[in-house]
């Protein structure tokens, strides 16, 4: 027995690297799951600054001098991070205590058009189940509309902190873009000189990456342009609060568009009831997400990646369940991390191979 998992260790654990590659995802994994919050601006900062790094790319290409590139980048996103906080959160602040102000009478509406059910169905569901249901959903929605409703200075720490962020994220973002070369370069000098298998994972991840954050983020901001639009075309209650949710329900596969289509049906039936409207909305909303998976992703994502539909609705609930919005939004790169860590764990079929390249490499150097 012991001689077996002795084999294997020598096996898959016999180079500095594959151990380093392990402690380094163990500290990362740690990391995320115990300092994922109070880290979430330097996240978020490496994200837009990752984000942005084309715009600079671009301006430099204009014979921009780095410096400027860099500044003019940061302008645009203070610009836009100050059209957020003074134009788009405010209004989806008033919509969002709106709804909850009326989702009483949406309850119940609802619950009157439930009761129907007990007299065609008596074997299946009857009017005790169904007020028993609804007495307990209005407790709870209550609870959260007096929350919303009392909005004071209790909540003024929430507030504080966003303005701290929106101050200290733009500021990493800048420093970011300006010494990225510097960073990297520290950061290269505590890895090992010969590296085949962070090489060929860096390979492979680099492309998926930046075209799966960069094609996602745009993403968002069209299906969310175009649901803002076809609400106000409708007429329908809440339409950026709506449509916010549109946009960030493809963060999700396969179950975002499925979840809010519920409070979407919901608000449109509330407001309209069994009309023309309700269905007009229904459609257009479907048209959006057809639209969405047949022709925007296609044309976003050029490379598509492959994982099987179990494993990124796991890497969702996993990652999700780890480090919140962030592993939602990364659940699909972070799986896609760990096919290519198992896709290029060195064995001692192919580190003869590798160990070539190197040389070829350092040759060619």
């Amino acid at each position: 027995m012991l001689d077996i998992v002795k084999g294997w260790i020598n096996r898959y654990f016999s180079q500095e690297e594959v151990v380093l590659l392990v402690l380094l995802l163990l500290a990362a994994l740690v990391v995320l799951a115990t300092l994922g919050p109070v880290l979430t601006p330097v996240l978020a900062a490496l994200i837009i600054a990752f984000l942005m790094q084309g715009m600079v790319q671009r301006l430099k290409s204009w014979k921009v001098p780095h410096w400027l590139a860099v500044s003019l980048a940061c302008l645009v996103l203070v610009g836009i991070i100050v059209a957020l906080f003074l134009v788009v959160l405010p209004i989806i602040w008033r919509q969002l205590v709106r709804l909850f102000a009326e989702l009483p009478n949406m309850i119940d509406q609802g619950q009157q058009l439930l009761l129907l059910l007990p007299e065609r169905y008596p074997r299946l569901i009857t009017a005790q189940q169904i007020d028993d249901i609804f007495n307990t959903l209005g407790s709870e929605l209550g609870s959260v509309t007096q929350t919303l409703l009392t909005f004071s200075l209790a909540n003024l720490p929430i507030l504080a902190g966003l303005l701290i962020y929106a101050v200290v994220v733009p500021i990493l973002v800048f420093f970011f873009l300006k010494d990225s070369d510097k960073l990297i370069n520290w950061c290269s000098a505590f890895l090992p000189r010969q590296r085949p298998m962070m090489r060929q994972i860096w390979h492979e991840m680099n492309d998926q990456v930046a075209n799966y954050v960069r094609g996602k983020v745009i993403e968002i901001g069209i299906v969310a342009a175009v649901s803002y639009a076809a609400f106000l075309l409708l007429g329908v209650n809440y339409a950026l609060l709506l449509a916010v949710a549109v946009g960030l329900s493809v963060l999700i596969p396969y179950i975002g568009a499925a979840v809010v289509t519920i409070p979407v049906a919901a608000i449109g039936l509330f407001q309209w009831g069994w009309s023309s409207e309700f269905f007009y909305l229904m459609i257009a909303y479907g048209i959006i997400q057809l639209l969405d998976g047949n022709v925007l992703v296609p044309l976003l994502f050029s490379e598509a990646v492959n994982l099987h539909p179990v494993a990124i609705i796991l890497a969702v609930l996993f990652f999700g369940g780890i480090w919140g919005f962030w592993g939602v939004f990364f659940a699909i790169p972070l799986a896609t991390l760990l096919k290519a860590i198992m896709n290029a764990w060195p064995t001692s079929e192919h580190q003869a191979e590798w160990q070539a390249k190197e040389v070829a490499e350092g040759g060619a150097e």
